[in-house]
């Protein structure tokens, strides 16, 4: 394939891939009373696997000596991504939107920000900072439902809860693939990790089956599970990997801002799920807050290149 015609479809991947993502949301809530959590992370990233190991394979084979004594580090990779920003997603989703899990999780890349500054002495500029304090308010403005005064009495919902640690275990599954070495490539790498995943998940698939019974194998089951292994399982994964490799971290950090957005119209459009106007002026503060401190980061990322970064 032709470079030119590498970047043409990187370009055209931008706008895609935060639908992909997106898609997790929509899957999540349409799960609810379907299959149950642990059973659709663990299905999910069974099918993502299927797809991803034929071509991982060459890699993982000839570094086998090397990466297995990594498996620490996987299990706590899988356990992290695959575990807890998995089905703690799809536990959340019984009892908050899909939008709003979209929305919270929007503030992912700033918690990644300022953990960098506590963890691996990365420094906040002041306009990393001001960028901070606008995302804060953004997730603030959505959680309080545009009513401050409701802080006073502010009780989050147990969905909320779960959207917040899955989205906590998000930035260190990510600060840490930058902290810990690896012999593999980020492809390889990532589907060692959902090997991992795939053994955390499986004592908790079974304890859940056993208290609530097995899935249903039905239609419906089968397009859940489907749709989330390939969506924002493989598709998502692949598509910004893609995207960061024709055009740079920087560029590729766009995917990030059109989050928001594309969570919300997603779940309006495919669920009914009204957004009222203390989520488009969340959002609205969110996507300036996140540019302004990832922008930063990217830029520090380009001095840095062998930083991994992959995720």
């Amino acid at each position: 394939m032709r470079p030119e015609t590498r970047l043409r479809i990187a370009y055209v991947l931008v706008f895609v891939a935060p639908s992909l993502w997106a898609a997790n949301y929509v899957i999540a809530r349409s799960a609810v009373g379907v299959i149950e959590p642990h059973a659709l992370a663990f299905f999910r990233w069974l099918v993502a696997l299927l797809a991803m190991l034929p071509i991982a394979w060459p890699a993982l084979r000839a570094n086998w000596p090397a990466w297995r004594r990594e498996w620490r580090d996987l299990l706590v990779f899988g356990a992290l991504g695959m575990w807890i920003c998995g089905a703690f997603v799809y536990i959340g989703a019984k009892t908050t939107t899909g939008m709003n899990i979209g929305l919270i999780y929007a503030i992912s890349p700033v918690l990644i920000a300022v953990a960098s500054v506590l963890w691996l002495g990365d420094r906040l500029s002041p306009r990393q900072t001001l960028g901070l304090a606008i995302a804060v308010a953004g997730v603030l403005l959505i959680i309080l439902k545009g009513s401050p005064g409701a802080l006073l009495s502010l009780r989050f919902t147990p969905g909320d809860l779960w959207i917040v640690a899955a989205a906590s275990a998000w930035t260190v599954y990510s600060l840490m693939l930058q902290a810990r070495p690896t012999v593999l490539d980020p492809f390889a790498r990532l589907t060692a990790i959902v090997i991992a995943g795939l053994v955390v998940l499986t004592p908790f698939t079974i304890a859940e089956a056993i208290v609530l019974g097995p899935p249903k194998l039905d239609t419906k089951t089968l397009v859940l599970v489907v749709a989330a292994g390939l969506l924002p399982g493989f598709g998502a994964y692949q598509a910004y990997s893609f995207i960061q490799k024709q055009l740079g971290p920087a560029r590729a950090g766009v995917v990030l801002y059109l989050g928001p957005p594309y969570a919300t119209a997603a779940t309006w459009l495919l669920l009914g799920e009204q957004p009222y106007w203390y989520h488009w002026a969340g959002t609205a503060l969110l996507l300036p807050g996140i540019w302004l401190v990832t922008s930063g980061a990217a830029a520090r990322h380009k001095k840095s290149p062998n930083r991994e970064g992959s995720g």
